[in-house]
C-alpha cells in the first residue's frame, strides 16, 4: 500500500454539484485524523446552525463574501479569513456576495494536537 493518497476534485466551482455543495474528504482519502470538506456556496445560501460534540472547527476563506455568526457575533469574512470556533460554539454562515462564496473547512478533536510544524517533522 502506497504512503499517500491523491484526489482530483476538479474546479472548486463544480463542487456545488455535490451534495449540498461539499465535497468531504474523510472517506475520498482515508483521513484517520481530522475531516476536511471543501465548499461551494451560492449567493444568499444560509445553512443550519449547527455546533459539534467535540471537534474544533477552522475554516478557511477563499474566495467571495459572506457573514460567519458564532454564538451571535456578526463577522464579516472574504478571501484570506480564517477562523477557528470551538466545539460547542453555535456557529452558521451566509453567502453575502454576488458570487460563489468558497471556502475549506478542517475538524479534529479539541485538544489533540501534540505534535505540528517542525515539532513532528524530520529532515531526511
Amino acid at each position: 500500500m502506497a504512503n499517500y493518497k491523491t484526489l482530483d476534485l476538479g474546479s472548486l466551482e463544480s463542487i456545488i454539484n455535490r451534495e449540498n455543495g461539499k465535497a468531504f474528504l474523510h472517506d475520498e482519502l482515508g483521513l484517520t485524523s481530522c475531516e476536511i470538506s471543501v465548499s461551494v456556496m451560492p449567493k444568499g445560501k444560509l445553512p443550519f446552525n449547527h455546533k459539534h460534540k467535540q471537534n474544533e472547527e477552522v475554516y478557511i476563506f477563499l474566495k467571495g463574501k459572506g457573514i460567519f455568526t458564532v454564538d451571535g457575533n456578526d463577522i464579516n469574512v472574504k478571501e484570506g479569513t480564517v477562523i477557528k470556533v470551538a466545539p460547542t460554539a453555535i456557529r452558521t454562515l451566509e453567502n453575502s456576495s454576488d458570487e460563489l462564496m468558497q471556502y475549506i473547512c478542517v475538524q479534529a478533536k479539541d485538544g489533540s494536537l501534540s505534535q505540528f510544524g517542525m515539532g513532528d517533522g524530520e529532515f531526511c
